[in-house]
């Protein structure tokens, strides 16, 4: 055997890992480049009422709670969003499984 062929035979199989290898390396740089869920409150309006709203939320059930105002089950819409209109003026946070989305925007109203 030439050099030539036994380092074809040594090099093959480890540029042909390398190239299985990349495409899993990119998907986990996408993952990481994800959206991350937000969630806001408007201001206070005229009946002490605000609105909720968020969005990067995976679609499907989550969860709304806070320590001193009623939540409850949710359905995120296929788009990633929700809003939540005259809701009592409280910190809020949406539950979608074991991820916690904190809203901002809350002043102690």
């Amino acid at each position: 055997m030439s050099n030539r062929r036994i380092r074809l035979l040594v090099l093959t199989p480890l540029m042909a890992g390398t190239f299985i290898a990349a495409p899993a390396a990119l998907a986990g740089s996408a993952a990481a480049a994800a959206p991350t869920a937000t969630c806001s409150i408007s201001g206070v309006f005229d009946n002490g009422k605000v609105h909720l709203s968020g969005g990067g939320f995976t679609p499907g059930p989550a969860y709304l709670s806070s320590p001193t105002a009623a939540g409850g089950q949710f359905t995120i819409g296929a788009d990633g969003g929700f809003q939540k209109l005259n809701v009592e003026n409280a910190q809020y946070t949406v539950t979608q499984g074991n991820e916690h989305t904190e809203c901002s925007g809350f002043n102690g109203g």
